[in-house]
């Protein structure tokens, strides 16, 4: 099993799929990388040499900000925006949608479960 950025990616997958179960890292940043490796599309992870791993590995490491760093940044981006007190800090620490979307109806991933007001029916 191949560990990359700290995370085990799977085996018998092809690398441009396995790459993406690294945080940061999508399709089309998968196949930047397999490209800047020289491996064909269909090359799965266990077919991979040490030093075809070890390569990906050093991409990644120089290009890319994966993993914990990128889940640091972003959380310091959102406590930023708290700080400041800027309206879309104040709905990140309501909990409420942040990019302008409608909470009349709808918005239950960010608001939770719907929560029964007593005295309502009539």
């Amino acid at each position: 099993m191949a560990r990359i950025a700290g995370v085990n990616i799977p085996t018998n997958k092809r690398v441009i799929i396995a790459l993406q179960y690294i945080h940061g890292i999508g399709a089309s940043f998968a196949q930047e990388i397999v490209e800047k490796v020289h491996l064909g599309p269909e090359r799965r992870v266990n077919d991979l040499t040490d030093s075809e791993i070890l390569q990906i590995r050093e991409i990644i490491d120089r290009d890319y900000q994966v993993e914990g760093d990128l889940r640091r940044e972003t959380a310091m981006n959102i406590k930023r925006l708290m700080d400041l007190g800027c309206y879309r800090g104040l709905r990140h620490r309501r909990g409420l949608p942040v990019r302008g979307q409608r909470t009349h109806t709808n918005a239950r991933t960010r608001k939770g479960p719907a929560k029964a007001i007593a005295g309502k029916k009539k």
